[in-house]
Parts: C-alpha cells; sequence; structure tokens
C-alpha cells in the first residue's frame, strides 16, 4: 500500500487584505445613502422644494405686516431704521430681512421662501414629538402591526391638526412670522427631549425674539440649564442680552422710545373691548375643531393615569400660554387668536399622542380585548374632523382667491409707478398716498417708512388730505385690477411737470397686462 501525501493549499490571507482595501475605498455616493447620512439637510432641501413649488400654485404675496418687515430690512441696509409706524415692532423678522436686503429686490423672494420653509417645518417637529411619545422606533419593532404602526399614525394626525390650525395656511402663505414662531417653539421642545440644549436655547431665544409670550418658557429653561447645564451660562448670558437690545435698545436708539411695540399694540384697531377672558378663550378655543381637543384631553387622561409628565407638562405650557395672553388681553393688548398658535400647535401634538395610544394601548386595558379596538376609536377622531376640513378648504380656497387678486395688484403697482415716470419721479411730486391695505406694499416700493405713506378708507375722506400745505399723489385700486392716480395739492413750480401723474393704469381684454390712459 503506497503512501501519497496530500498538500493542502496555504490558506491565504488575501480576504483579509480585500477587506482592508474595502474599508479604505472610497464609498460611492448614492441618493438613498446621502439620505440615510444627512436626514435633516434632505428634510431641509425637500421643505424648499416643497415652499418654492406652493408659493409659484398660490401666486401671492407678503401680508400688510410683511412688507412692513421688508422695509425695516431696507432700511437697516441704509442706516435709516424708523420703528415709527406700523406694523408694531417685532425683532425677530429683521434677523431675516435685515441681511436679505443686500440682495436688493430678491429680498421680498428670499424672505417669502425662508418664512414658508420655517412654516412647514412645524409640520417635522410636530410629528417628530407625536411619534416619540406615542411610542417611537421602540414600538415599531413591536410584533404587532396595529402597536407597530401607531406612532406614524400619531404623527400624521398630529401634522394634519397643525396645518388645521384656523386661518394657518392663510399666514403661511402670507408669510407672516406667526407659523414660523409655531415652529420654533415645537422645535425647541423636541430638542429639549432630546437633550440638545443648545439647540432648545436657540430655538426659544427665536420665539422669544418674535412673542413676548415666550418669556416665562424660556426664562424657565434658562434658570434650569444654569443650574443643570454650566456649559450654558455664557450662552443664556448672550441670550438674555440679545433680548434686552433687540426688544428695548433698537427702539430707543431709533425712536427713543423703548416700549415702541406694546405703544402701537395698543392702537390695534382689534383690542378686545369687552369680556377679555371670555373672549382670549373663545378666539383660543375657535383655532382647533373639537375632535383636536377631545383627542388632547384623551391624552391628557391617559397621561395623568400612567403619570407621563412630559405629555402633561405639555398640556400646562399649552394653559399657561392662553394665561399669559389673557393677561396680556387685561393690559390692552389685542390677544389675536394668531398669537395663540403655538399653544394650539402644542394641543394638536397631544391630539396626535392620543391617536397612537389607543390604537397601542387601549387594548391593553382590559383583558379580552380585540387587539384591533383602537381603530375605529382612532378612526371616529379622523372622521369627525372631516367635515370641518372641507368648511376650512372652502374657506381657504376663497381667501387665496382674494389673496391672488391682491397680488396682481400690487404687481400692477409697480408697473403704474415705473410707466408714469418712476419713483422719484413721483415722489417729487408729492407724498405717495393709497388704500390703507396696500400702504405698505407702496411703503416698500417706494423705499419708504409706512408711517411717512398716506393711507385712506374707500369712501372716507380724511382731513389730512385736504391739507393743501402738503403735496400729495393718490393711488386709488381699481375694483377689476389697476390703479388710478391722481396728484392732489401740487406745489405751483411742479403743476406742469407733475400733470401726466393724472393717469389710470388699467387692465383690458385687449391689454392683459394693462393700458395706460391719461386724462
Amino acid at each position: 500500500m503506497s503512501e501519497s501525501t496530500l498538500e493542502a493549499p496555504p490558506i491565504s490571507a488575501a480576504p483579509e487584505v480585500h477587506e482592508e482595501q474595502r474599508a479604505h475605498e472610497p464609498v460611492p455616493w448614492t441618493l438613498r445613502g446621502f439620505i440615510r447620512r444627512h436626514p435633516w439637510w434632505t428634510t431641509a432641501v425637500i421643505l424648499v422644494a416643497v415652499s418654492g413649488a406652493l408659493l409659484a400654485w398660490a401666486g401671492t404675496r407678503p401680508s400688510f405686516d410683511a412688507y412692513g418687515w421688508l422695509v425695516w430690512g431696507y432700511q437697516t441696509l441704509h442706516g435709516s431704521l424708523d420703528l415709527g409706524g406700523a406694523p408694531s415692532w417685532k425683532p425677530m423678522p429683521l434677523l431675516f430681512t435685515a441681511p436679505f436686503s443686500i440682495f436688493g429686490h430678491y429680498e421680498l423672494r428670499l424672505w417669502m421662501i425662508t418664512s414658508v420653509t420655517i412654516a412647514l417645518a412645524g409640520v417635522v417637529f410636530a410629528g417628530r414629538l407625536a411619534f416619540r411619545l406615542s411610542g417611537g422606533r421602540a414600538a415599531m419593532a413591536d410584533e404587532n402591526p396595529i402597536r407597530r404602526y401607531a406612532p406614524v399614525a400619531a404623527a400624521i394626525f398630529a401634522g394634519a391638526a397643525l396645518l388645521g390650525i384656523e386661518d394657518y395656511m392663510h399666514y403661511v402663505l402670507s408669510v407672516q412670522t406667526d407659523p414660523m414662531l409655531t415652529t420654533f417653539v415645537l422645535a425647541g421642545i423636541d430638542m429639549f427631549l432630546l437633550g440638545r440644549y443648545r439647540w432648545t436655547l436657540l430655538f426659544g431665544l427665536l420665539a422669544a425674539l418674535g412673542r413676548p409670550e415666550a418669556w416665562p418658557f424660556l426664562g424657565i429653561f434658562m434658570i434650569w440649564a444654569w443650574l443643570k447645564v454650566p456649559k450654558l451660562r455664557w450662552p443664556i448670558v448672550g441670550a438674555v442680552a440679545v433680548i434686552g437690545f433687540m426688544w428695548f435698545g433698537i427702539p430707543t436708539i431709533t425712536n427713543g422710545r423703548p416700549n415702541i411695540s406694546g405703544e402701537l399694540a395698543k392702537l390695534s384697531p382689534r383690542v378686545l373691548k369687552h369680556n377679555k377672558l371670555g373672549g382670549t378663550i373663545s378666539r383660543f378655543g375657535e383655532l382647533e375643531y373639537l375632535p383636536v381637543w377631545i383627542g388632547a384631553a384623551i391624552a391628557i387622561v391617559f397621561a395623568a393615569v400612567r403619570r407621563n409628565w412630559i405629555v402633561l407638562s405639555l398640556a400646562g405650557g399649552a394653559v399657561v400660554w392662553l394665561i399669559v395672553e389673557i393677561a396680556f388681553a387685561f393690559h390692552g393688548w389685542p390677544a389675536l387668536p394668531r398669537y395663540m398658535f403655538e399653544a394650539a400647535g402644542v394641543c394638536a401634538v397631544l391630539a396626535g399622542v392620543a391617536v397612537g395610544w389607543l390604537l397601542a394601548e387601549l387594548p391593553q386595558l382590559r383583558v379580552g380585548v380585540p387587539q384591533w379596538v383602537g381603530i375605529p376609536v382612532a378612526a371616529a377622531l379622523v372622521i369627525a374632523l372631516v367635515p370641518g376640513a372641507i368648511h376650512r378648504a372652502r374657506v381657504e380656497r376663497r381667501d387665496l382667491r382674494h389673496e391672488r387678486g391682491r397680488a396682481h395688484q400690487i404687481a400692477l403697482l409697480q408697473t403704474t409707478a415705473d410707466r408714469l415716470g418712476g419713483i422719484r419721479h413721483i415722489q417729487n411730486c408729492g407724498q405717495p398716498v393709497t388704500d390703507v391695505g396696500y400702504v405698505s406694499s407702496l411703503a416698500y416700493l417706494f423705499h419708504r417708512n409706512v408711517g411717512h405713506v398716506g393711507g385712506f378708507q374707500q369712501g372716507v375722506q380724511k382731513a389730512e388730505l385736504r391739507n393743501p400745505r402738503l403735496a400729495k399723489v393718490l393711488f386709488y385700486p381699481v375694483t377689476h385690477g389697476g390703479w388710478k392716480v391722481r396728484p392732489l395739492h401740487t406745489r405751483a413750480t411742479q403743476i406742469a411737470r407733475c400733470r401726466s401723474l393724472r393717469a389710470s393704469y388699467v387692465v383690458t381684454r385687449g391689454h392683459p397686462g394693462g393700458v395706460l390712459l391719461h386724462r
């Protein structure tokens, strides 16, 4: 029997070498990989794209106040900031409009896209809060499909309830700050729950620069962080200094009136004259439909039974915000519904949490209850919202039609001024004066303080219009699109030069862009 030796092939270390090489090789870029590595950047890009598409579709323009903020930005760049006219002073918009004014007429577009993007981000933060508080990723690992997707349903409901706040989309599309401030408040809460306290301070600061109602909450967080997070002490000192300078220092420097915002707020025509307690509570209650309030109440009951202090704290914060607003109403400030968007946004989150808990926790309250029992209960809340949602959609559609007409009228205002010789020529002939609804847009067009543009109401002849000592150029909006311009009390030396301003720029069938008629 012969013996033969079979040599085994040597064990190669090549696989280890290949693994090391693969570890150092650059990973090919893929969209899916980028989204996984950078979820926040991806979300931001999506929000900007959605906001741009929404603005292009809506075709709206800024509100009265927003045009005033754009004027502030232009004046700040040119060292002539004047807060003496409307709107009432709030520092937060200036943080954006001042740097945007460097880009000239693009300031308008930059503010619009920024405002809508930040406003829509509130849906993301409301959904994140409802998702986390109703179980989060731990619930999604459950084998039960109902419990697994309960946090997702909670997030969707919370985001929809936020957008369903009364007039919320109106303020989003008219690029006002109130939806932005709601986003800052929800983002600050989200960052606090994540333990990212620097971001909490930043979002709280932004909210405090927009609404004084946020001051007590930011103050409580500052006291807590001062004691628990020593590394935040210098940022807290800086934040307090910024709030003091922006709210009171800038008005003192520019107008010598540190409380100019409070003084102008008391002049609002929408101040509650009677029953300020009940009126403020009623305004708050009208922000959401009854099913949302029922959902928030269910979440509070669940939280009390389970001693969930986070949910109870959010509910308490919403109540405190309302109490602060009531106090402001008694002080003589308007207590408008939009000043309570932040509290309503928190309640929308609570309602979303209730949906998640009903789906996931209701079957566990009693032995023998089917796992699907929470579905009809949560569905009842959603279905109850349908009639109100349809009504609100119709209201928003009518409002959008009105806002598009207003945007078209403002665009024709620019064209009218160009056709009549330009802004400088018109101002040489007198003070621009227009309907009160277009005063701030005319001020932005003419680079004047809102308080330096005259305003009148149709059918009401104000005394200053009859004053012959001040030359004026009146801009009357034409009902079907266009402007009628009339010089008034023109100086003797300017009569011949300014006679051509007596004209109408109107839209006709043959000239949809408008035709200039002199008379």
